[in-house]
């Protein structure tokens, strides 16, 4: 009988890869996941273990004068936050976790909205 592989599995298995080498890097990762209704973005520790910072759509600050939750407008938003709140953690150097999710649309207008809020990756 032939196993197929389904579409969250590949995801998975591409985001390991960069986490390997985001560990061997030794320093905090921001992490984003996206779903078609939201995107959610999180700064780990180096130990991968710790929350320093999160940031999303479901939450009332960041979603306040959005039209949507699911657009690239959010995910500039989530990434304004994200690099705020990590910046008030202490925290300005970090490894882009793309979760396996190709560098594209939502995702990479998050990074942009980071960068340009101060964080640096």
């Amino acid at each position: 009988m032939e196993s197929r592989i389904d579409k969250k599995t590949k995801r998975l298995r591409r985001a390991l890869k960069a986490r390997a080498v985001i560990r061997r890097l030794a320093v905090a990762r921001l992490s984003v996941h996206r779903t078609p209704q939201h995107i959610y973005a999180q700064v780990l520790a180096a130990d991968g273990g710790t929350v320093i910072a999160a940031a999303s759509t479901v939450q009332e600050k960041v979603r306040e004068g959005l039209k949507a939750t699911g657009n690239i407008e959010a995910a500039q938003a989530v990434g304004k936050a994200i690099a705020e709140r990590a910046k008030a953690a202490g925290v300005t150097t970090v490894a882009f976790d793309r979760s396996g999710f190709r560098y594209h649309g939502r995702i990479k207008a998050l990074a942009d909205a980071a960068r340009a809020a101060g964080l640096e990756f």
